[in-house]
């Protein structure tokens, strides 16, 4: 539990510090230097998701619950983690998607984090999801406050490779990943 804990401190803080004050951000880039600020930031937000990642492993057999999902809700996670990582990719291009969504990277991460949520309900698992949807959440929002858009010439090509990168992410993470690195099988 303290592992939980001390992951999600070391995730979400960098990240909710780096969203909700970015004044005092921008004179710690100035004063350090942003290739300073960023390294630290890296590396916090890198071992938060460390020991989110090892709380899981150690409990993945036998971990305690927080609730029990509903196997309704299991079948909503595919379309919803699906659509996520469609987002998520259309964060790094220059498509319409991002134009119009202004913030898809986050969410896509918000998306697919209530997939999890919905649909498992162990302790470990909960935090790290609810790490990941606190951080996009608290994103989504500064972004909006702070009038951040993407200003570019939107392509269809852009669009074609979100949708098709987004949904090779998803089978190689239901086909692979899951079954091989998390010993959980979604295709039963």
């Amino acid at each position: 539990m303290l592992t939980l804990f001390l992951g999600s401190l070391l995730f979400i803080i960098p990240h909710l510090f780096s969203s909700a004050l970015p004044a005092i951000r921008d004179r710690l880039k100035a004063r350090y230097g942003e290739k300073i600020f960023k390294l630290v930031y890296a590396l916090l937000s890198w071992a938060g998701l460390i020991l989110l990642g090892t709380s899981y492993w150690l409990t993945r057999g036998t971990g305690e619950m927080l609730y029990a999902p509903t196997a309704m809700m299991r079948h909503l996670t595919m379309p919803l983690g699906t659509l996520g990582m469609i987002m998520i990719a259309a964060g790094f291009g220059k498509s319409h998607l991002r134009l119009w969504l202004q913030n898809p990277f986050s969410i896509g991460v918000a998306l697919w984090s209530i997939g999890h949520l919905q649909s498992v309900g162990k302790t470990a698992v909960v935090w790290f999801y609810a790490a990941l949807l606190i951080v996009a959440l608290a994103d989504i929002i500064s972004s909006m406050i702070r009038g951040k858009r993407p200003e570019y010439q939107p392509t269809w090509r852009a669009d074609m490779i979100a949708v098709a990168s987004g949904a090779v992410a998803t089978v190689l993470l239901v086909t692979l990943f899951h079954p091989y690195v998390l010993g959980v099988n979604l295709m039963r």
